[in-house]
């Protein structure tokens, strides 16, 4: 056998592992934080966005003219600028054509690009595309070094660092993306209300984000949908760049006669494939938890419309709709982290509103004094130009002899004319046909419209004043193009309040009422079986368990549990397991603490009072609403000692409480003794020289005080002939009358 060979150690650098690791995934974290997932704040691109517009602007697929095959695009893309596959360039291809996706789309798609109920677009080779204005005015200028450029993958051709970005298209189209460690999330906004939020802070340069959402009230999505946030919610988010914002579809009813109604939703909230929401509407009708909706139908053609048909006429449209909200994706939270790349692409950042329109208006100064520079050295060329072919008519024919006479006659009319090798160059490339009055004319008038256009450049790059106030002029004439009075400015989310609904209990409107059996064992095991049940017997329990308590409820009831800690736990009726098995512990519902037990189980009844009694003779009247836990860790509401445990919770009735001890002791007294709280340890009750409390109850005098003595029999004792025990509240009591339970409960 060949033992292995050890490689040399020249050439070879030992580095930790821990370090290597580091400074790869370093690298890669940072590659797709600027180079993938962020855009950057000045043009709203992301690299690939970027580089597509770049190669169709280089294909010359201008808007009006001639569309070119996707896959064409996408070729020229991956191959100069974008190395990572054509897939990949072909879906943000597809998005940026999506009408459905980008508010303001860049790229005018023919074919099939997919839509809104998520079907995917077709084949590269089958869809042809080309730039919209929007993207136009994107990649103004930017052949007027306008930006800088750096060299591509391999070095073979430039790529655009920014583009010049006429358009705000950070917050006008938005953007979504996943990087490592951080991400960004910005919905799409309305151009013109940028535009007046801009020229607003030109003229306001220290306005804050709070004076902007004047402005930009809030997002404008291409699905439309209504904005349902409170204005202080909207205001904080656009200033911190960091929240959320609840979007819902809008709907409307419709008479189908006879009294008969339907609600149709017209709207979707953004980002929402509508074939998949039915599909989770329909779910939910199946599994009977939407019992206030009959049918739901997709008519939609060109535009969006979906039909809902309630279980009755009497239904209120209202609540229908608002129990689909809370249930399904006709209503969604859509984030807004702004987190971009600022300091020119290099740092990424959140930002607010104010600071977002100051990076794209600084960035419009900058290119604004760019293309000045550009245009200004231009002209400085061709008057240079000018300069000369001017001399050139003040003796042509001097100049003549000296080109057809001299070897060398550029030279020499360097020599005799005094001319720089450009003007010269410009003399000898002119053609005879120029050399006439009315050419020297011309010349002369562009020479003074140049120097005229000189004279403005330079006033320009001199005065910040007329800088800001030639790019508000530019800013007027976006807002002119994509303001409300366009079809593609108009706003299509409406900021609307949410309609005040009283006090429907939506658990009764989104779950089927219907009767339940509930039943728990002695371990905490919870079932619900169908319909009220009153025989038992033939019920099971796992192992040694038994039956605990059972009580009628229904689907849409609240069941409250009491716990030997003095907690209450909330569970809901239509969730507990059905009644074929033998259920569910209660701890899976509930985070009950360690070494807890359930006490007892009942229906929660909202204008219900209870009487809370723990172990050592402590207690008080709490009202049912102070019982009900919001989560599963559940409600504080009877305090009891360290070795105490709670004991009974039962329902206040009449005028007078029964309590007996475990030394067998009963004692009655008014119920007006007791107080009532939320939560706390309450008073004594009774007093014990050994034990606790057995048991206690709520009676009316005058009916008198009634315990069961087995599962067919109970006793009644008259009021009269509990005087021997009534009394005052923590007194001892006395032996009960004969015939009381030995187990010392009332059963």
């Amino acid at each position: 056998m060949n033992k292995p060979v050890d490689p040399p150690e020249e050439g070879i650098e030992t580095i930790p592992l821990r370090e290597a690791l580091e400074e790869r995934y370093l690298a890669y974290a940072l590659s797709t934080i600027m180079h993938r997932a962020l855009p950057d704040a000045r043009d709203g691109l992301k690299p690939v966005h970027r580089r597509i517009l770049h190669g169709m602007n280089l294909l010359r697929l201008n808007p009006g003219g001639p569309f070119k095959k996707s896959a064409k695009v996408v070729g020229d893309v991956m191959g100069s600028f974008h190395p990572h596959g054509d897939q990949a360039i072909y879906d943000a291809l597809v998005r940026l054509a999506q009408d459905f996706s980008s508010r303001y789309p860049l790229v005018d798609g023919q074919g099939n690009f997919g839509n809104i109920d998520g079907d995917a677009a077709a084949a590269q080779r089958y869809t042809e595309t080309r730039l919209t204005d929007v993207a136009r005015r994107l990649l103004d200028g930017i052949d007027e070094d306008a930006v800088d450029f750096r060299p591509n993958y391999d070095g073979s051709t430039d790529e655009p660092v920014v583009l010049p970005a006429a358009f705000p298209n950070l917050l006008a189209n938005g953007s979504q993306g996943i990087a490592v460690g951080m991400a960004t999330s910005i919905p799409p906004h309305n151009a013109g209300e940028l535009c007046d939020a801009a020229l607003y802070l030109i003229s306001h340069p220290g306005a804050s984000s709070a004076d902007l959402v004047h402005f930009v009230p809030g997002p404008d999505f291409p699905t439309g949908g209504i904005l349902v946030d409170g204005p202080d919610a909207i205001k904080e988010a656009y200033r911190t760049g960091r929240g959320s914002f609840r979007v819902r579809a809008r709907w409307k009813k419709e008479d189908t006669g006879r009294g008969t109604w339907a609600v149709v939703v017209t709207e979707i909230p953004y980002g929402i494939p509508k074939s998949r929401l039915i599909e989770k509407i329909a779910e939910l009708i199946t599994e009977r938890k939407l019992p206030l909706l009959a049918d739901v139908r997709d008519e939609s053609a060109e535009d969006v419309r979906v039909v809902f048909e309630p279980r009755a006429r009497t239904v209120d449209p209202v609540v229908l709709m608002e129990s689909l909200f809370r249930l399904t994706e006709l209503e969604v939270r859509i984030g807004l982290n702004i987190n971009v790349l600022v300091g020119g692409g290099k740092v990424p950042k959140v930002l607010g509103l104010a600071e977002c329109l100051r990076e794209w208006l600084d960035h419009r100064r900058d290119v604004l004094g760019r293309r000045s520079r550009h245009r200004l050295a231009a002209i400085e060329r061709r008057l240079e130009i000018l300069g000369g072919l001017l001399i050139v008519y003040l003796d042509l024919d001097r100049v003549i002899k000296i080109i057809r006479e001299e070897d060398e006659p550029k030279r020499e009319l360097m020599r005799v004319f005094t001319l720089t090798e450009v003007q010269a160059n410009a003399i000898l490339d002119t053609r005879l046909r120029s050399l006439r009055r009315l050419e020297e004319m011309e010349l002369k008038r562009e020479q003074g419209q140049l120097e005229a256009e000189k004279g403005e450049i330079e006033d320009l790059l001199g005065s910040e004043a007329k800088q800001w106030k030639t790019i508000a002029w530019e800013v007027r004439a976006v807002r002119k193009a994509y303001g409300p009075e366009t079809p593609l400015g108009r706003r299509r989310t409406t900021i609307e309040a949410a309609p005040e609904i009283g006090d429907v209990d939506f658990a009764e409107a989104i779950v089927e009422r219907e009767p339940v059996t509930v039943i728990v064992s002695d371990k905490g095991w919870i079932r619900a079986m169908k319909g009220h049940v009153a025989d038992l017997s033939k019920v099971e329990f796992k192992g040694d368990d038994k039956l605990k308590t059972s009580f009628f409820a229904e689907t849409t009831s609240k069941i409250l549990v009491m716990a030997t800690n003095g907690k209450f736990y909330t569970l809901d009726a239509a969730k507990l397991p059905g009644g074929r098995g033998f259920g569910d512990p209660i701890r899976l519902s509930a985070d009950l603490d360690e070494g807890t037990d359930v006490v007892s189980a009942f229906v929660y009844r909202p204008d219900s009072k209870l009487l809370l009694v723990a172990s050592d003779g402590r207690g008080f009247i709490v009202s049912a609403s102070d019982l009900v836990a919001t989560t599963r860790k559940g409600r504080n509401v009877l305090g009891v000692e360290a070795k105490g445990r709670a004991l009974v919770a039962a329902p206040v009735t009449g005028d007078h409480v029964a309590i007996v001890g475990q030394n067998r002791k009963l004692l009655v007294f008014p119920l007006s003794q007791l107080p009532e709280m939320s939560r706390g340890k309450g008073v004594r009750l009774q007093r014990y020289k050994d034990g606790d409390v057995a048991d206690a109850k709520c009676f009316a005098l005058a009916d008198g005080l009634t315990w069961r003595i087995n599962a067919e029999r109970t006793r009644t004792v008259s009021g009269e002939e509990l005087k021997p025990w009534i009394g005052n509240r923590a007194e001892a009591g006395r032996l009960p009358p004969n015939g009381f339970p030995t187990t010392n409960t009332f059963g």
